[in-house]
């Protein structure tokens, strides 16, 4: 049977049913675009080049600098990973071996931790097998065959995996790396022609694990690389890696006395001086930006019952994420919810079920329809910083970027259907201004509608129509995230780019149909008769914990003054010094700059050494020549020795830089 086969520039050709992607691919296209391939796409389906084609489809060679090729390639090489370890450690169980953001990892079941030695051993028989040019293949197993040779080869784990995942089949896919005796793998891939294929890979690291992530499973050890096309681009990578260590928040963060955390409260952070300073100064300018943007600040509730969360649909969607609160004594709860349904008719009488809040919308849904709303009260802008809990595990738990208590910079908009396009590109200026006060670059995703979702399709179809009509309005280019919207309605995510180039995602503006429905909100429109609002939730930091983080990281610690802890410090080379350093401080302080003075009877080398490790701004040195004429010698973190400069001046200079936000 002769098949048609569209290529990507629209032409068509025909091939014999059966015939593999790669054969195919050779007879019509450029030898050396076919040599480069990794894999295909059949369809909308990425596949092996050895896959059989077996109707007529779309074709599309997998080349590495396509977007979709770096994640196979790593999982490839996870398997390659997996492969060397078995090698050289017989006996050892097989978990899983997925790609990451930033690479792959494998899990195993040991005898023994894995040590440095171990490692470098791994790497090179990975370099070994690579040399060889081994191929991957994919077999169709019947599915009883499978189970029988995984038991047999001692791989409980395997086994448990192909059960729970092939329920109700009859075959399933497996990979070997040459043949069955060097390496198989259950797995649907698809991977790599060959072992040749993979050349600027690197192990870095290794973990304990659980399996399945659960600790009252079987622990295992886990083994972290990454991989690259290019040697170019995996040194860079490296190089990324090892400025992220001298940049880790959670060093630094101790070491400049900004937060700290204690086994007692996993997942809460606790603020020192230094960190609450910064804090309050990020919330602070938050609203600095929002109350001219016509915001309301509001503080709701951090407990809510139950019939809070099952309105919203979070009972249903993420309870397994909150923290549940029981009355301490039900009886008494009851007897409430009977006299607060007297004031309120239908509300809930099972008042004991309570959860802490993991977000602020519902809230925020009860205070909007507290009062009648007219369409001339629309936009409506609440703006809350209090306290959420999300009850994260605990495997999970790191530094300030995933904790179990934070606050947002959240808001939520009220908008008529007529003024989403309107409000979303006022947003998104609000963002360009927000993330540009420091420095920060971004990109902006659109996620669409996920599998388990709330509401109507066309709904969802509308809502995705007017984002993207929103940001082609305002010039925002955009990339197409499917699948990743909210539970209840499409997003705009935007993705940051730190000093050394990494990407976090913090901002995001999300379109909600939903909510206001459940709640049954509503406002008198100009025609006087009723109509829900649609609600756009949105923040820019994220969390407050999640971008001081971040920008500890961006910044390696050495804030611009406008945010840094202490803007200046007095450094009086000796005792006589201090009468005038003092007065110098309440100079700056009447100001309104941060200052210190280090009064300490010590070298003025070891004062300055020590302030350059505080990051702190300003040095300001003191001596005789100083009080004799009434200055500062002033120094800076990056740029040493500037000089003497009258006191006013100084400030008038740092006031400056201050506003500028430089």
């Amino acid at each position: 049977m002769s098949l048609t086969i569209t290529l990507p520039d629209g032409s068509q050709r025909s091939a014999a049913e059966g015939t593999p992607v790669r054969d195919f691919a050779a007879g019509v296209l450029p030898l050396a675009v076919v040599k480069k391939a990794i894999a295909a796409y059949v369809d909308d389906k990425l596949v092996d080049l050895t896959y059989p084609l077996n109707h007529d489809a779309r074709l599309r060679l997998v080349l590495p600098e396509g977007p979709d090729a770096l994640q196979m390639y790593r999982h490839s090489t996870a398997h390659l990973l997996a492969a060397a370890v078995t090698n050289l450690f017989p006996g050892t169980q097989c978990g899983i071996g997925p790609a990451t953001d930033d690479g792959f990892f494998y899990d195993f079941v040991v005898e023994r931790p894995f040590v440095p030695e171990d490692i470098e051993r791994i790497e090179k028989k990975m370099r070994e097998m690579a040399q060889q040019d081994l191929a991957y293949e994919r077999q169709i197993w019947p599915r009883e065959e499978a189970i029988e040779f995984f038991r047999k080869r001692g791989e409980p784990l395997k086994v448990q995996l192909i059960e729970e995942k092939t329920a109700g089949q009859k075959d399933v896919s497996c990979y070997t790396i040459k043949d069955r005796d060097t390496f198989v793998d259950f797995c649907t891939g698809p991977h790599v022609p060959s072992t040749g294929k993979l050349k600027a890979f690197k192990l870095l690291n290794t973990s304990n694990a659980y399996w399945k992530g659960d600790a009252r499973n079987q622990p295992m050890q886990r083994v972290y690389g990454t991989s690259f096309f290019k040697d170019e681009d995996l040194k860079q990578h490296l190089t990324q890696v090892e400025e992220a260590k001298k940049r880790d928040h959670r060093k630094l963060g101790r070491d400049l006395g900004l937060f700290m955390f204690h086994q007692w409260a996993p997942g809460g952070a606790f603020w020192l001086g230094k960190g609450t300073l910064v804090y309050n100064l990020l919330a602070n300018y938050m609203r600095d930006v929002l109350f001219p943007a016509g915001y309301d600040e509001v503080k709701t509730p951090i407990i809510f019952n139950k019939a809070l969360w099952e309105t919203s649909g979070h009972w249903q969607h993420y309870r397994e994420n909150m923290f549940l609160v029981q009355s301490r004594d039900a009886a008494d709860a009851e007897k409430h919810a009977d006299a607060s349904a007297e004031a309120a008719p239908g509300s809930s009488a099972a008042k004991a079920d309570m959860a802490t809040k993991a977000m602020n919308c519902p809230g925020h849904m009860l205070v909007f329809g507290s009062e009648t709303r007219s369409y001339r009260d629309l936009p409506l802008r609440f703006h809350e910083q209090t306290p959420l809990h999300r009850n994260e595990a605990s495997g999970v738990l790191s530094g300030l970027t995933r904790v179990r208590q934070f606050s947002q910079d959240d808001a939520h908009c009220f908008v008529m259907e007529s003024q989403i396009g309107e409000e979303v590109e006022r947003l998104l200026n609000l963002v360009k201004r927000v993330y540009g006060d420091f420095n920060l670059q971004y990109n902006v995703k659109l996620s669409t509608r996920p599998v388990e979702y709330l509401g109507e399709r066309a709904t969802w179809d509308h809502a995705e129509a007017e984002l993207k009509r929103a940001l082609e309005a305002a010039g925002v280019a955009y990339v197409i995230d499917e699948g990743d919207g909210a539970f209840y309605g499409p997003k705009i995510d935007f993705d940051i780019t730190d000093a050394i180039g990494r990407k976090w995602q913090c901002g995001t503006i999300q379109l909600d149909y939903q909510m206001p429905a459940r709640f049954g909100l509503k406002y008198i429109g100009a025609d006087n008769a009723e109509h829900q609002p649609v609600v756009i939730h949105r923040a820019i930091f994220g969390s407050f914990e999640r971008f001081i983080g971040i920008l500890i990281e961006h910044y390696a610690g050495a804030f611009p003054l406008w945010l840094a802890p202490v803007q200046a410090i007095l450094l009086p080379i000796a005792d006589r010094h201090l009468e005038y350093a003092e007065s110098v401080r309440a100079r700056l302080a009447a100001a309104g700059l941060r200052v210190a003075l280090d009064g300490r009877v010590e070298k003025i080398g070891y004062k300055i050494r020590e302030a350059q490790l505080q990051k702190v701004p300003y040095m300001l040195v003191i001596g005789d020549r100083e009080v004799a004429e009434g200055t500062v010698s002033v120094r800076t973190r990056a740029g040493g020795d500037q000089g003497g400069s009258p006191v006013d001046v100084f400030v008038t200079s740092a006031r400056d830089e201050i506003a500028r936000r430089a």
